[in-house]
């Protein structure tokens, strides 16, 4: 069996457009940011709001590569962050991004390796969001639970990648031509984000005052 995107070794066949509507399907009040519950309510016709943070971490794990967080604003104001996807060959999958119905904008977009281990904010939704949604597709990749993910070589070989920062760390440089610091919510962003120019490093997945 292929080991592509979509495709996973030892394990069933999906399609982008199946995993999608399976994350779709799985949303639901008990599983949305207590910040956008309250500030905006959950309901079936906006089921997206309020999911970012899991949905991202859950297609990282079914997809590798790197995290995507921007500053949200309406009218002026940091309503909190969205988070989405980018995977390993530049492609970035933001299966959140209809949410935004209100105007809102999207500002200091970066691009950051995923932290190893739970989160501390909505590891609770994240492990019960993926528990529903492996009974949709069935058994999920081993979540990034801190004990299973591997961990780069103390020394790598001549010419290998180098190792990903750790938690926190700047992400490197951007190369020419990347993003600018600010896009439309669900806008295709290429390229790197200017580090630096978004949340604080310590900004992590569901550990921001509001994710949506």
């Amino acid at each position: 069996m292929s080991d592509r995107p979509g495709k996973l070794v030892g394990m069933t066949s999906w399609s982008l457009t199946e995993i999608e509507a399976a994350v779709r399907a799985t949303w639901a009040a008990d599983t949305c940011s207590p910040d956008d519950e309250a500030r905006f309510g959950w309901g079936p016709e906006n089921p997206a709001l309020g999911h970012c943070d899991i949905t991202a971490l859950v297609v990282n794990d079914l997809f590798g590569g790197d995290l995507v967080v921007a500053e949200v604003f309406r009218d002026g104001e940091q309503e909190g962050y969205h988070w989405w996807n980018r995977l390993d060959n530049g492609l970035e999958l933001d299966l959140t991004r209809d949410q935004f119905q209100l105007g809102q904008t999207l500002s200091a977009v970066r691009v950051v390796a995923r932290p190893v281990g739970p989160t501390r904010r909505r590891h609770a939704e994240y492990l019960v969001f993926r528990e529903r949604l492996s009974r949709r597709l069935n058994p999920l990749p081993t979540p990034n639970d801190g004990i299973t993910r591997p961990t780069a070589p103390a020394s790598a070989p001549p010419g290998a990648a180098p190792a990903s920062a750790p938690p926190g760390a700047a992400p490197a440089s951007a190369p020419p031509g990347a993003a600018p610091a600010s896009a439309t919510p669900g806008s295709a962003v290429p390229g790197s984000a200017v580090p630096g120019s978004a949340a604080p490093a310590s900004v992590t997945p569901a550990q921001d005052a509001a994710s949506g």
